[in-house]
């Protein structure tokens, strides 16, 4: 059968009042609005047409809603969690761990006895949480460590006072030691470098470096003490298009700044925060799951079949623009589809539900392949 979802719509403070309202075509309610969430996560389970959270129906018969094939692959858990992400400020600096890293953090947390719901408790389940973020429409976002030589040349432009330490580790290549000693350092001392360096992008007089002085601008005003701003210094500015994407891997460091957009991860919550936030912030546990490697490019763009193509275990994606006539994904396990645009039919062997922009469904994993029909944009995520 293919049913359509009730799904929960998380209000963290960096969300914006409008964007998901104007999406699902309802009256915003004047509270920030972050994210609408869609599968079987603990947290915020989504609703079947019967009442039972999908979590449930999971936990009770995994076999007959994730496939016996997905369900003996990943120990009974639905594999992935799909959420409609709507951002009007910065999210945290953060980065995510491997499956062997949330093992091990998960056991550690476990034997102190920190409570799951806890705010200084960082690992809340066992496993990674690798995911993918693809624009609505115009997303900025910090994604993965700028080139070194890049870096240097922006830190070069802008001359901020106090910053010639950190300018010579990263010419020598001590990318980790230079994020790793002002991660650590106290805000009292973080205060004077983060004035500098917006009074270093405030009087530059060139027009290189466009984005990433916008971005450095905002936060030194907004997050005056956070090192969060020195870390946004190494770190790819990137403004993605409708339906440019990024790929996080296990310890990629990134912070989405602004915009909406569809997001796919493994089935975990799991976040090591470093900055730009009020939460529980532990920079010896990030650092020790941070991936150091520079990314040149990390924007990643769909084939032409509508596939983004990441390699993740945990999740495959499709893309399937409509004018007319109809479309049929081949899936393995369990699926949703999520309709961003238009009018979307979702078709599985014996049931069909019709989805508008910021509506889902979810076809179990022993339904076969999906048929779309109509005119419009959706998604449909599988098990890979």
């Amino acid at each position: 059968m293919v049913v359509p979802l009730q799904n929960t719509i998380r209000d963290y403070a960096w969300g914006s009042p409008t964007a998901l309202p104007e999406l699902l075509g309802v009256r915003p309610t004047g509270e920030p609005q972050a994210e609408l969430w869609m599968g079987a996560h603990e947290s915020a389970p989504s609703v079947l047409p019967n009442g039972d959270t999908l979590y449930d129906a999971v936990s009770a018969d995994p076999a007959a809603v994730l496939g016996e094939e997905t369900a003996e692959r990943f120990d009974g858990r639905f594999p992935f969690l799909a959420k409609l992400l709507a951002a009007a400020q910065p999210l945290s600096i953060q980065a995510h761990p491997s499956r062997d890293q949330a093992i091990d953090g998960y056991q550690r947390d476990e034997a102190a006895a920190i409570p799951r719901d806890a705010a200084d408790r960082n690992y809340k389940d066992a496993w990674p949480k690798p995911e993918i973020l693809i624009a609505l429409e115009p997303f900025d976002a910090l994604v993965g460590f700028r080139p070194l030589e890049a870096t240097v040349a922006l830190l070069d432009a802008l001359a901020p006072a106090g910053f010639e330490e950190l300018t010579d580790l990263l010419r020598n290549g001590k990318l980790q030691d230079a994020f790793s000693g002002f991660m650590s350092t106290d805000r009292d001392a973080i205060r004077p470098l983060v004035a500098a360096l917006g009074e270093a992008v405030a009087q530059y007089p060139g027009d290189a470096f466009p984005l990433e002085r916008e971005t450095l601008a905002k936060l030194c005003a907004d997050f005056p003490d956070d090192p969060g701003v020195l870390a946004a210094l190494l770190l790819n500015r990137v403004r993605l298009q409708r339906f440019d994407a990024v790929y996080l891997p296990a310890g990629n460091v990134h912070a989405y700044l602004r915009g909406l957009g569809f997001e796919v991860m493994a089935n975990s919550d799991n976040v090591l925060r470093g900055g730009l936030t009020s939460k529980y912030v532990d920079v010896p546990e990030l650092v020790s799951v941070v991936d150091f490697e520079p990314l040149a490019d990390p924007v990643l763009t769909a084939t032409e079949d509508g596939v983004y193509e990441t390699g993740c275990e945990y999740f495959a994606i499709h893309r399937v623009d409509l004018s007319s006539g109809e479309r049929t994904i081949d899936g393995v396990g369990p699926r949703i589809v999520c309709c961003v645009d238009g009018s979307v039919d979702a078709a599985g062997k014996e049931s069909v539900v019709t989805l508008s922009a910021g509506q889902s469904a979810f076809l179990a994993g022993t339904e076969g392949p999906c048929t779309l029909r109509g005119s419009g944009t959706a998604f449909v995520v599988a098990a890979r």
